[in-house]
């Protein structure tokens, strides 16, 4: 019986003992394992920050494996929450806090943006210079760099394009979205009162775009380690079976293509599905935060602090929704 075991300790169960008091509390129900996640939170942290040798010191194999697990664990998602409630909960109180956060957030998404965005660009000319290789000068291969050149396959380097839009595509969503490029379904939100969109707003960032990036987070953040070491890990894993299996961790980075000399990066793929999770968890917040101002401020302000690109005086007929 589940309420027969004993417990010893209150954070961590002392030596020889199965479970802490806190674990048996966390078991007893919902409310309580929410409960009790948020106050073992409040231990991680600090423990955390005092011993980053057990989680950043990469070349011990124990370390690293707990670094993969606490990346896609239960406290590490109940130790981002602490904090998120302790920063709302604080710029509540001091609506200037809380622009404050607005404005760092909107201006990590938007300086991501406006510099991954020459992806773009790069993908356009090199596209071109593809097309004239095999085209005009009827080159195999495309060689570039002074001394020891970057040589590959022309098949290679048209692979690669797909790199470039990932890019755009990853880092640039929060951009797109401050700017106001994204595409809406609009049944009722223009017609509605000024405070009723804010509410939209605010359910939109809470029930839609949090659990959206939160949940491809969890599937993302183990999809990329598989591709990235061996044995792999998986989300099913228990730290206790992932520290044994780190005697045999070792890196394999995924260099397959899906041709003979194609591009072999695919791994940066992985990676880039978790930073685009960071990126939408980020601009969901700062979407919270901006409609929670707005709402208490009221009309006035709208847009504060918003930083938008605009084409210059006379151009606003090209520049959309701005």
């Amino acid at each position: 019986m589940a309420d027969d075991v004993q417990c010893s300790g209150f954070f961590r169960a002392a030596e020889g003992a199965d479970l802490s008091c806190l674990d048996k509390f966390q078991d007893s129900g919902f409310i309580q394992f929410v409960t009790g996640n948020l106050l073992e939170a409040a231990y991680n942290i600090p423990a955390a920050i005092v011993q980053p040798g057990l989680w950043l010191d990469w070349g011990n194999k124990e370390s690293l494996m707990r670094f993969i697990y606490y990346g896609g664990s239960v406290e590490f998602f109940f130790a981002m929450l602490l904090i998120v409630l302790v920063i709302t909960g604080f710029g509540i109180w001091k609506r200037a806090f809380m622009w404050g956060c607005v404005r760092v957030l909107e201006a990590i998404g938007n300086g991501a943006g406006r510099f991954f965005a020459w992806a773009g660009l790069i993908m356009v000319i090199q596209q071109i210079v593809i097309v004239f290789m095999q085209r005009i000068f009827t080159r195999p291969d495309i060689a570039i760099g002074f001394g020891i050149p970057l040589q590959f396959d022309i098949s290679w380097y048209a692979e690669e394009l797909k790199l470039f839009n990932a890019l755009v595509v990853c880092m640039c969503v929060a951009y797109t979205f401050i700017q106001g490029g994204h595409v809406r379904v609009d049944l009722f939100y223009a017609g509605a009162k000024f405070r009723t969109k804010k509410i939209v707003d605010m359910f939109g960032a809470l029930f839609f775009m949090l659990p959206f990036a939160i949940v491809t987070w969890l599937y993302g953040w183990f999809f990329m380690w598989r591709h990235l070491v061996t044995p792999n890990p998986s989300a099913s894993d228990r730290l206790e079976l992932l520290l044994r299996k780190s005697r045999l961790l070792k890196w394999n980075v995924e260099t397959i293509g899906f041709s003979p000399n194609g591009f072999n990066g695919y791994f940066i793929f992985k990676v880039l599905l978790c930073l685009f999770c960071v990126m939408v968890m980020l601009q969901a917040l700062a979407v919270f935060y901006r409609s929670w101002c707005e709402f208490r401020e009221g009309e006035e302000s709208e847009n504060k602090y918003l930083d938008r690109d605009t084409l210059g005086e006379g151009e606003e007929a090209y520049e959309g929704t701005h």
